[in-house]
């Protein structure tokens, strides 16, 4: 993957900014549209709280829109590698391309159950992550209200576009 630097990220016109950055938000290109305007960014960080204040401003739909984005956590799909590079190399370091047949199993009822109860995708940054630790938070965040979980939705895709941002950024440059 090719990284950037801050300079180059912030003399780019519209368009290269938002072809180079549109995927931090899982197909959410108007969150890099949206936070161009605001260059130059003077760290990672700020370009980072740029692109999160976007979405905290967005409104509800949305923020529901940017969570739908989202692929379900070891969905066929997922298993085929048929996600955007970065959720496949993402799921991937997570171990969650090599569950077993009853994590599988258990991860696509807590998809169904989750999808079902709440009406969008689980998001969990899973960097850090086993796929136990993960079938954990799944089950647990069940028990969550509605409200709490768009909230939790929201946190858990900043902390993936942080760790997007780390990896295309090269603040040395």
């Amino acid at each position: 993957m090719k990284r950037y630097g801050l300079r180059e990220l912030s003399s780019m016109s519209e368009d290269d900014f938002v072809a180079v950055l549109g995927g931090i938000f899982e197909h959410s290109p108007w969150v890099a549209r949206s936070a161009f305007a605001k260059r130059p960014f003077p760290s990672t960080a700020a370009l980072h709280s740029a692109m999160e204040d976007v979405v905290d401003n967005a409104g509800l739909e949305a923020q529901l829109t940017l969570i739908r984005a989202h692929p379900e956590l070891a969905s066929k799909a997922a298993v085929r590698k048929e996600l955007t590079e970065h959720s496949n190399r993402e799921q991937a370091g997570a171990g969650l391309t090599e569950c077993s047949p009853e994590e599988l199993a258990r991860l696509q009822q807590l998809n169904r159950a989750y999808n079902a109860k709440f009406g969008f995708p689980f998001i969990l940054a899973v960097k850090g992550h086993n796929r136990q630790s993960i079938i954990d938070n799944f089950a647990r965040r069940l028990d969550s209200d509605r409200a709490t979980e768009i909230r939790e939705c929201i946190r858990q895709i900043a902390r993936i576009a942080s760790f997007r941002l780390q990896d295309l950024v090269d603040e040395s440059r």
